[in-house]
């Protein structure tokens, strides 16, 4: 009676966690989502400097999941360690975003935000 019960559970577990992941990634891509937009359209360097440090932080959380379909591929698989990468592109691409708002260069944050879309688009069409 104890091991069945013991294997149901282990298997809820495990596909609970796994609905877990895949809500952090999808908070993490609306957070970056948002992010973009505040980036696009906003005039205040301040707000940006916001919007690009929860970027920042959301890129690195997304780096802890996987995306659905990616799921089953080891960590040290081609397509993960490209995943990974992507994530690292758009990481670096914020960091450049960021030290323009900084100077407050606002026409340089709109500029290299551009970047963000394009580093976001790419990532889409491998990954999602």
């Amino acid at each position: 009676m104890r091991k069945p019960l013991l294997a149901m559970l282990s298997i809820t577990l495990l596909f609970s966690s796994a609905n877990l992941y895949a809500a952090d990634l999808k908070a993490d891509m609306h957070t970056l989502k948002d992010g973009l937009g505040v980036v696009q359209k906003s005039s205040d360097a301040q707000a940006i400097q916001k919007a690009l440090a929860e970027m920042r932080t959301a890129a690195e959380d997304a780096k802890k999941s996987t995306p659905e379909t990616l799921e089953g591929k080891s960590a040290d698989s081609a397509e993960v360690k490209d995943y990974h990468a992507e994530l690292d592109k758009l990481i670096a691409q914020i960091d450049v975003v960021d030290a323009k708002a900084k100077a407050n260069d606002l026409a340089g944050v709109k500029e290299e935000s551009k970047k963000l879309e394009t580093i976001r688009n790419e990532g889409h069409k491998k990954f999602r």
